[in-house]
C-alpha cells in the first residue's frame, strides 16, 4: 500500500534560529515533510550566533542553509526574494530586532500575503518583560513548573534534567500554532503572525496546579498532590543494585497490586492516608531494596503496578522497546561518519530504516537556493565575493 504524502510536503519554512524554541520547532516542521531553509549570517559574523554541536537538533537532518548579511541592502533584497516563496517564517530576535532589519511581518506581509511569520520568545512581544532575557530555566520558574517540583538537599527548586520549557512550552508550541495557522490559510488564503510566548506554553504545561489555585485558593506546591509527592505510590525507589525504580501509581486497583507484590498488605487500605505516608514509604523503600532494579521490573511490570525503570541514556538507548518501534536509527555525516540518533518521533512522522546522509554544516546551500528565487548567478558572485553570502 503506498505511503499517503508527508504531512507538510510542499511547505517552505525559513527559519531564522540556531537554537532552543524556535530550532525545535524548525526540527519538527521539517520531521513533518516541510522544506526548511535555515538562515544564518557569513562567517564573518558567526561569533555573534551560538553555534550548535554537530550532533544537535537531530544533526541538521534534512536541512538547507543559506548565509546572508541581513543589516546590508542586497542581503536584504535577496532574503525578500526568499520570502516572497515562502509558506512560513520562524524566527526568535528580541522584539522589535525584525523592525530594524525591515524584515518584520508587516514588511513581508506586503509582499507575501500567505506567510505565516512566527516569532518565538521568552515572555512574548509586548508587556513589561518582553526584551528581558531568558532561558529554558527561567521560564519554568515564572511558569510555576519549578515552585511544584520537589525540593533538592538544599531546600531549592531542583534543575530539570531536560529542556522543558524549549521543547514543550516553546518548541511543540510554535510548531502547533503553524500548522494551525496552514489551516486556516487553507480556507482564507492568507497568512497571519503568531506570537509565541514560551513562558505562557510553560502556564499551560502547569495549568492544572494554576487553575487549582485559581478556582480554590489552595496554592500548590511540592508535595500538594499526587502528582508533586504527597503520597508513597507515586514516588522513585532505590534497588539493591543502586538502580531506581519509578512507581506512577495512583488507582486503586494498582495500588493493590503493587502493596501485595511488594509484601505490604497492611497497606492496602491506606493508600491516600496522609497519616501514615512516611511510614508507608518505608516499607516500600526497604522492600524494594532487597532487589535489583530489573528484577523488579520484571516481575512488577506486567503485574499492572504501573512501575518503569529509571534508565540512564547507556540503558535507554538498548531498550527492548524502543527498539521494536524503531525510533533509533542512524545518519552518515561527511566528517564525523556513522552515528545513532533519536528518529523523528512523534506520530505520522516517517521513520526511516536506513541511515540518513546529513550534510557538512560547514557548507552552504546559498547559491542553489538564492537561484531558485530568481537572483542571478553573477548577482550571487558579486555578493559572495563581497562576503553579503557566504
Amino acid at each position: 500500500m503506498p505511503q499517503p504524502p508527508e504531512a507538510l510536503q510542499g511547505t517552505t519554512v525559513l527559519d531564522f534560529s540556531t537554537v532552543g524554541p524556535a530550532t525545535r520547532c524548525a526540527r519538527i516542521l521539517a520531521d513533518y515533510g516541510a522544506r526548511v531553509i535555515k538562515v544564518g549570517v557569513p562567517p564573518s559574523k558567526l561569533g555573534l550566533q551560538v553555534q550548535p554541536g554537530f550532533w544537535m537538533y537531530s544533526a541538521n537532518r534534512g536541512l538547507e542553509q543559506v548565509r546572508i548579511d541581513l543589516k546590508d541592502p542586497r542581503g536584504r533584497a535577496a532574503l525578500l526574494k526568499l520570502a516572497e516563496r515562502a509558506d512560513v517564517l520562524i524566527e526568535s530576535f528580541r522584539p522589535g530586532a525584525m523592525k530594524k532589519l525591515g524584515l518584520a511581518y508587516e514588511d513581508l506581509e506586503a509582499i507575501n500575503p500567505r506567510l505565516v511569520y512566527c516569532s518565538t520568545s521568552g515572555f512574548g512581544q509586548d508587556g513589561p518583560a518582553a526584551k528581558q532575557a531568558g532561558h529554558d530555566l527561567n521560564y519554568l520558574a515564572v511558569g510555576g513548573f519549578l515552585h511544584t517540583s520537589n525540593r533538592r538537599g538544599d531546600g531549592g527548586p531542583p534543575i530539570p534534567g531536560a529542556t522543558v520549557a524549549d521543547g514543550a512550552a516553546g518548541g511543540m508550541h510554535a510548531a502547533l500554532a503553524i500548522m494551525a495557522a496552514l489551516l486556516r490559510r487553507a480556507q482564507t488564503g492568507k497568512g497571519e503572525y503568531l506570537d509565541v510566548c514560551v513562558a505562557e506554553g510553560v502556564l499551560w504545561l502547569t495549568s492544572l496546579y494554576i487553575d487549582q489555585y485559581l478556582a480554590t485558593g489552595d496554592p500548590p506546591g511540592p508535595g500538594h498532590d499526587i502528582l508533586t509527592g504527597r503520597y508513597a505510590c507515586y514516588d522513585t525507589y532505590a534497588c539493591s543494585d543502586g538502580k531506581w525504580l519509578s512507581l506512577g501509581v495512583i488507582e486503586g486497583h494498582f495500588y493493590a497490586n503493587l502493596c501485595k507484590a511488594l509484601g505490604c498488605e497492611q497497606w492496602l487500605e491506606s493508600e491516600y492516608d496522609d497519616a501514615v505516608q512516611d511510614e508507608i514509604r518505608r516499607d516500600f523503600a526497604a522492600a524494594i531494596a532487597k532487589r535489583p532494579r530489573d528484577e523488579w521490573v520484571a516481575e512488577l511490570a506486567p503485574a499492572n503496578t504501573c512501575v518503569a525503570p529509571v534508565y540512564s541514556m547507556e540503558e535507554l538507548v538498548e531498550d527492548a522497546q524502543f527498539q521494536a518501534r524503531g525510533i533509533f536509527g542512524e545518519v552518515l555525516h561527511p566528517e564525523h561518519g556513522r552515528f545513532r540518533q533519536v528518529n523523528p518521533a512523534f506520530a505520522g512522522m516517517r521513520r526511516p530504516t536506513e541511515a540518513v546522509p546529513v550534510p557538512d554544516w560547514s557548507q552552504t546551500n546559498t547559491v542553489d537556493v538564492l537561484a531558485e528565487a530568481g537572483i542571478g548567478v553573477e548577482e550571487i558572485e558579486a555578493m559572495r565575493d563581497e562576503g553579503i553570502v557566504a
